[in-house]
C-alpha cells in the first residue's frame, strides 16, 4: 500500500503560498486507512503508552484508532471553547499564524506515559504547545508521532529532547 499516493497536494490553502497535504483521501480508503494506523501502532506497540493524546482535528482521526489498538486511553488536545471543564492553555505560532490549544487539567494522571499524535510536523509549534500543556499536569510525553513532516522547516527543533517519528517526509 502506497499510502503517500493517497494524499492531496492542494496549492493556496488556507492561506496563499501555503500547500496543504490532506489525508481525507487516504482517510476514507479502507486499505490506506488501515496501513496508516498500523504504521503507529507497529512502532508503538511496546512502548509502554497509556494515552495518546491527539490533537484537534486529524490528530483525532489517527489517534483515537491507535489508541484502541495499543489499549490506551485516548485524550483530546482541542482549539479554545471546545471544553467544558477546568482546563489549561497554550498559545503557540503556526507558519500562518497564531492559535491556542487547551486540555482538561484532570485528563491524564501525573506520571501516565502519554503519545502525540498528529498528521503533520511543519514548524513545531503546535506538537510544542501540546508539550508544554502535558508538562503542566505533569505527564511523561514518551513521544511525539505524526503522518508526514515537512523537514524544510524544521519542526523538530522546537521539540528539544522528545523523540519524533514521521512516515513520510516532504
Amino acid at each position: 500500500m502506497q499510502i503517500e499516493s493517497l494524499i492531496r497536494a492542494i496549492p493556496d490553502f488556507p492561506i496563499p503560498g501555503i500547500l496543504f497535504r490532506d489525508i481525507t483521501s487516504l482517510l476514507c480508503d479502507r486499505d490506506g486507512f488501515k496501513s496508516t494506523v498500523d504504521l503507529f501502532v507497529d512502532r508503538f506497540r511496546d512502548a509502554g503508552i497509556d494515552a495518546i493524546v491527539g490533537i484537534e482535528a486529524r490528530g483525532y482521526m489517527l489517534g483515537a484508532p491507535v489508541a484502541y489498538a495499543l489499549d490506551a486511553g485516548f485524550v483530546p488536545v482541542r482549539k479554545p471553547g471546545k471544553l467544558p471543564g477546568q482546563k489549561y492553555t497554550e498559545e503557540y505560532a503556526l507558519e500562518y499564524g497564531t492559535n491556542t490549544l487547551e486540555i482538561h487539567i484532570d485528563a491524564i494522571e501525573a506520571g501516565k506515559r502519554v503519545l502525540i499524535i498528529d498528521d503533520m510536523l511543519a514548524t513545531g509549534g503546535t506538537a510544542a504547545a501540546t508539550v508544554r500543556l502535558l508538562n503542566r499536569i505533569g505527564a511523561e510525553v514518551a513521544g511525539v508521532a505524526v503522518l508526514m513532516e515537512l523537514v524544510d522547516l524544521n519542526g523538530r527543533d522546537a521539540l528539544p529532547g522528545i523523540d519524533v517519528t514521521s512516515f513520510i517526509t516532504y
